[in-house]
């Protein structure tokens, strides 16, 4: 079959990059989606099962970093659009290994830009109908104070520039002219990769699009982040290890609304520009968990308040940003996305589907998936 587009999706087997293939696989029978995934242990192909006997859908097993790789691949199948979330993401582990974050997220970006620079430049049309989409994270912008307005107690619900109910901490936000403090070296990394793209634009004009988006939350996410985690922990009755006092705010968006932000920006954002993508919906985690254990316990037949005790105070991380928030505004304004779900519906989703995907959580932390996987794909 001859494809209208040939879209790579890098990071296609992790969380948030699972669920933008299943989209475009669905969405679009007419694109050639070439599923790029080192599969490291983030990486899990048991999250695309129901598209992986799609006729457009294929998965490659490969490094971002292996340039030669990647633009073999590029030739191969005549790719003319990249969205690139392969990423190291884990803030704890980029504390304990910064150098493997630096060679991911810095130089497998680097790897793919001039994989896609030097193919299209080889082309008739060139930059034509081409696009690399680089997908970042708030944390770039570093922290935001949690600064109320005069005699109103927190969360206070507020209005961004355009208008959106804002369930808020503060009354600044991160928007995307905003100066980038990256304090950790994960978020060190994700600046440095979003600085490359933009210099790749600005001297070859190439043609980019860049996204900073906050938290994400939804299925298939892997319990190593905080709501999974906390979901499967409240299962089995474990601790819930919580930073400090649990005063930290974070903007929270539902993994689907944040997929439809990316399927909408490829197809329509603006050559060069950036974009920022959040929920309007800040969380102090200690507040959040509570709710998580409400819910699990609700969803289990538990007596309210069972888990309660499950909560503890640990020490600080270090360089925890005091709160995340995002306004989404230009995003609303110019191509008309938001959020298309409460957080409280989201969050009972998500708990539902951890708790009704039970043998996916379990051979997650067990590690089968991988040992399953690398079975698989040896020698490919």
């Amino acid at each position: 079959m001859d494809y209208k587009r040939s879209i790579i999706i890098t990071g296609g087997a992790g969380f948030i990059g699972s669920h933008v293939v299943r989209l475009f696989a669905n969405k679009y029978p007419d694109y050639k989606i070439i599923c790029l995934d080192a599969l490291t242990y983030a990486g899990n192909l048991a999250n695309l099962k129901d598209v992986e006997e799609k006729p457009n859908y294929r998965f490659v097993k490969m490094d971002i970093c292996d340039f030669d790789a990647v633009y073999a691949l590029m030739q191969q199948e005549q790719v003319d659009g990249i969205i690139h979330l392969a990423a190291e993401s884990h803030v704890d582990r980029s504390i304990k290994d910064p150098f493997t974050f630096a060679r991911t997220n810095v130089l497998g970006t680097l790897s793919l830009l001039q994989a896609a620079r030097l193919y299209w430049e080889s082309l008739p049309e060139k930059y034509e109908g081409k696009r690399f989409y680089h997908i970042s994270t708030d944390e770039v912008y570093g922290a935001l104070e949690m600064t109320c307005p005069e005699g109103v107690e927190p969360p206070f619900t507020t209005k961004a520039s355009s208008g959106k109910r804002h369930l808020a901490y503060g009354e600044r936000f991160f928007t995307e002219d905003m100066k980038y403090q990256p304090h950790s070296p994960y978020s060190a990394a994700k600046a440095s990769s979003d600085h490359f793209v933009r210099a790749f634009h600005d001297t070859y004009g190439l043609p980019v699009v860049v996204t900073n988006c906050s938290n994400n939350y939804g299925p298939y996410q892997f319990p190593e982040k905080l709501i999974p985690l906390f979901i499967n922990n409240i299962r089995h009755r474990k601790p819930l290890p919580v930073y400090g006092k649990g005063e930290n705010v974070r903007d929270w968006l539902y993994v689907e609304d944040h997929a439809r932000a990316i399927d909408l920006i490829f197809h329509e954002g603006q050559d060069g520009d950036t974009y920022n993508i959040g929920g309007f919906n800040e969380w102090k985690n200690i507040d959040l968990i509570r709710v998580l254990i409400a819910t699990v316990d609700r969803l289990l037949g538990r007596p309210e308040g069972a888990d309660d005790d499950l909560i503890t105070f640990v020490t600080d991380r270090a360089g925890h940003d005091l709160r995340y928030a995002i306004d989404s505004t230009k995003l609303q304004k110019e191509l008309g996305w938001e959020p298309s779900l409460q957080f409280e519906e989201g969050i009972e989703k998500t708990v539902r589907w951890y708790l009704d995907h039970q043998d996916w959580l379990d051979n997650v932390t067990s590690g089968d998936y991988q040992k399953y996987y690398e079975t698989m794909y040896a020698g490919r």
